[in-house]
């Protein structure tokens, strides 16, 4: 197949499984065309089969903000004309469902070309921006002209359908983890340094927008902290984490806490982890609790949107309900007890194989192979009457 993938090119979840999901298309022999107004921040070309088309979108002094959505929708002609593509499959809603819409009626009506379109759904253009009244009209109509439409997790579907007057169906593929990527590494030299005692290492990665509740991160650790030896990582950046960092001050820990900013081998740091802190407010799946397991490391959340899917509680680490600091740090210190560790290590590996990107690849080839063939029959009816 020739497939044509538009995310957005950042560190967020929906572009890092975008760009992992077309590297692993591309080695089964696919030709995947990325589209998007800068390069994926995790994609390589060292696959022939990978191609990448940049969007580009002027200033003019007519435009307050440059008209993005047309840019894309141009280019996404384009390369479909060009490039003979197949399909497209675009990651997440805003603007991108709608861009590809505006293109296949182009496409349609100006070439006779008719290219279905696959909207995946990852999680804030449905629970957040999508609900906000000034794009509700646009997302709803967006995915119901999909030709096919998924979710990351079951909980992010019965949302969609909560929120919106959604006529489509919704196929729950879940995100994955490529286990050659992410995997324990020998870094006994970064755990030196980082615990020259022997300290247990926690870790945090998010975003750090409100919805993560880094705030949480800060007091369960401290709580941790005053019970035994630690450390902590806090990768990433965002809007919450000055006051992290003010927090770490006023609690008298900063020599324990460590800001690491935005990491690209997060894998690395991962692999001398001991335990992961997720006490967020919303997670439609958890990439990051599941990057964190793939490296053999238990994790502690909350009970919360797609976690539950993914989470096996007791096993895999404990979830606990939102903002109850006292109960993840109970169960922060049994996982850490050096009789209960080495288990709940295993048991994370584990889970993390069961979504390893060799078992939820073949389930979005099959969804392909099913919307194409209902677009070919489709198409056939509008021919013959």
């Amino acid at each position: 197949m020739k497939i044509g993938i538009v995310c957005y090119p950042t560190f967020g979840g929906s572009g890092v499984v975008a760009t992992e999901l077309g590297k692993a298309l591309a080695k089964e022999g696919h030709q995947v065309h990325f589209i998007t107004y800068s390069q994926p921040s995790r994609l390589d070309f060292l696959n022939e089969n990978l191609f990448y088309h940049e969007v580009e979108f002027r200033s003019y002094p007519l435009f307050e903000y440059p008209p993005y959505e047309l840019a894309l929708a141009s280019k996404m002609v384009s390369v479909v004309m060009n490039e003979h593509l197949d399909l497209l499959h675009v990651h997440y809603a805003i603007p991108h469902a709608s861009a590809a819409y505006m293109a296949k009626q182009i496409l349609l009506k100006t070439h006779g070309i008719y290219i279905p379109v696959v909207t995946t759904l990852h999680g804030t253009d449905i629970t957040l921006v999508g609900k906000d009244a000034s794009y509700e009209p646009v997302v709803t109509f967006s995915i119901n002209e999909s030709d096919g439409v998924t979710s990351v997790s079951e909980d992010l579907k019965k949302e969609t359908y909560h929120s919106f007057k959604i006529t489509r169906e919704i196929e729950v593929i879940p995100n994955f983890i490529d286990l050659e990527k992410f995997k324990k590494q020998k870094k006994d030299h970064f755990k030196k340094a980082i615990c020259p005692q022997g300290e247990s290492l926690i870790v945090h990665t998010s975003n750090f927008r409100k919805v993560k509740r880094v705030g949480d991160v800060m007091s369960v650790f401290n709580n941790i902290h005053k019970e035994i030896p630690s450390k902590l990582l806090m990768i990433g950046d965002g809007p919450e984490r000055s006051g992290a960092e003010a927090m770490a001050r006023e609690m008298g820990i900063n020599d324990a806490v460590r800001f690491l900013g935005k990491q690209e081998a997060v894998e690395e740091v991962l692999s001398v982890a001991d335990l992961f802190l997720m006490p967020s407010e919303k997670e439609s799946f958890g990439l990051a609790a599941l990057e964190a397991m793939a490296c053999e490391v238990p994790v502690i959340s909350t009970n919360t949107g797609g976690l539950p899917e993914l989470m096996i509680q007791g096993v895999t680490g404990f979830m606990s309900n939102i903002g109850d600091v006292e109960d993840m740090t109970r169960n922060s210190l049994f996982v850490l007890d050096k009789n209960n560790l080495p288990r709940f290590k295993a048991s994370a590996l584990a889970r993390a194989k069961e979504f390893d990107i060799t078992n939820i690849l073949p389930l979005y080839e099959q969804y392909y192979e099913k919307v194409l063939k209902k677009a070919r029959v489709n198409r056939s009816a509008e021919t013959t009457s």
